[in-house]
């Protein structure tokens, strides 16, 4: 059984018992959520797709921890101006445990 939700401006399949690194929720570490958009829905041959959303689906995780992302660095420079720049950044994210998936 797995379901395609969407948290933020992202999509992710996800099933019972994973664990997904989504954008930053402002929520404290333990809490429960319910997400209610859910994409696509799949149980064996009962399959749901949504238009846009499926009905009566839920998907309801619990916060486990905020954590950054790796570093990107991004570099800029300009030729023959003796210009460098290095700019680093580290993205805000919260990691998700999936408890269950609701089909009613």
């Amino acid at each position: 059984m797995y379901a395609c939700i969407q948290l933020g401006s992202f999509q992710f399949k996800v099933a019972e018992g994973d664990k997904i690194d989504a954008p930053k929720l402002d929520s404290e570490v333990g809490q429960a959520l319910e997400i209610s958009d859910v994409y696509l829905y799949a149980n064996g041959d009962d399959v749901r797709v949504g238009d846009p959303l499926v009905k009566n689906v839920t998907v309801h995780a619990k916060i486990v921890s905020h954590l950054l992302d790796e570093k990107d660095i991004n570099f800029k420079f300009k030729k023959r101006k003796d210009s460098r720049k290095t700019i680093g950044h580290r993205q805000q994210l919260t990691a998700l445990l999936i408890t269950k998936i609701e089909a009613k």
